[in-house]
């Protein structure tokens, strides 16, 4: 499983998820906001907004916070105008990172973002430098499912999944980002129940990591996604989550 629907998937058994909404709301609101304000407030014209609106919605957003951040990007709401920014960086163990956020002062944003690498063993890569290890998917994550493993895998590749994937009982479902919306909704047609559904980058390859190294890893994970301005983070681990001692 790749690093970042293994780390979704920590998370979920860390029962992390309920505390963390608030902030994941904030990200998606300002995912929303600025797709609207690039493309439009038309879903069907807007296809960042479109995949947006699906992610929030895949995240259990109250539609009302969706119109209205719709509504700020378009400018029938005030609101603030976000720049989009990647950095890149290496974790402990060699574990690439590569973390977008939307900012409104990118020398604040940079400052936080190098500070919570190097306190947690971790350094800025240049420009480029772990980009070319992740490619772009949609990313459908299936936990605590009651059903049947080949019936959940038939539906969502007959609805145009490129891949699913088996982890401990963590199903994923990978999509190409055109056929995210499409897989998506047969899901919810179907009933199926998942943690999470957003477009993500996916390592081309994976790093295993053990021990300290591994605690390491989460750690700075955590600390990143705490960032107000960091939308996603994503790395290449790969760990066996058995041998670690989770917070329950």
């Amino acid at each position: 499983m790749s690093g970042h629907s293994k780390w979704s998937s920590i998370k979920h058994k860390k029962a992390r998820m309920d505390d963390q909404r608030g902030k994941v709301f904030t990200k998606l609101i300002k995912e929303i906001t600025t797709a609207a304000r690039q493309g439009g407030g038309d879903e069907n014209a807007n296809p960042r907004l479109r995949q947006a609106i699906a992610t929030a919605k895949g995240m259990n957003m109250p539609l009302s916070n969706i119109e209205r951040a719709i509504k700020k990007g378009t400018g029938e709401l005030p609101g603030v105008s976000y720049e989009e920014v990647s950095y890149e960086g290496y974790g402990p163990g060699g574990v690439a990172l590569l973390v977008d956020v939307l900012t409104d002062n990118k020398n604040r944003t940079v400052s936080e973002v190098r500070h919570v690498l190097t306190k947690h063993n971790g350094s800025m890569g240049e420009l480029g430098s772990v980009a070319w290890m992740f490619e772009t998917k949609g990313q459908i994550l299936v936990a605590d499912y009651d059903g049947d493993e080949d019936q959940l895998m038939e539906v969502a590749l007959e609805a145009g999944a490129e891949d699913f994937r088996d982890d401990d009982g963590t199903y994923e479902i990978i999509t190409a980002p055109e056929d995210f919306v499409t897989v998506k909704e047969e899901l919810d047609n179907q009933e199926i129940k998942y943690e999470s559904a957003q477009i993500a980058k996916i390592p081309k390859s994976t790093v295993t990591v053990e021990g300290k190294e591994a605690e390491g890893v989460l750690k700075l994970m955590d600390a990143m996604e705490d960032l107000d301005d960091v939308q996603n983070v994503y790395s290449n681990f790969d760990i066996d989550v058995e041998k670690l001692q989770l917070d329950e």
